[in-house]
């Protein structure tokens, strides 16, 4: 398991066209990925913030969530959206 956290800081008026583009993006991810196991779009109370929460079944698996095409269209539509993203990844811990 491969879990993935992004929290995104968006420019200020820009979550309700943000939001959409990111739903599309967690779905055909979900769809089309067979490595995607989850993938969770959440919002708290601010308005410039959107965090997800990602869980592929290996680092392979997340390498090809971002080469595929559904993504680069995504990454590209919100670039000038984002003031800061930060990413962090997470393997399992197999005892």
């Amino acid at each position: 398991m491969y879990a993935v956290t992004v929290t995104f800081t968006l420019h200020p008026g820009t979550r309700a066209e943000f939001l959409p583009l990111m739903t599309e993006n967690a779905r055909l991810s979900l769809e089309n990925e067979p490595g995607c196991l989850q993938f969770d779009v959440c919002c708290n109370d601010a308005a410039d913030e959107v965090f997800l929460y990602e869980v592929y079944d290996s680092a392979e698996a997340f390498d090809a969530h971002l080469q595929s095409p559904h993504f680069k269209s995504f990454d590209a539509a919100v670039a000038d959206m984002i003031a800061a993203k930060t990413v962090h990844t997470y393997a399992e811990v197999i005892q």
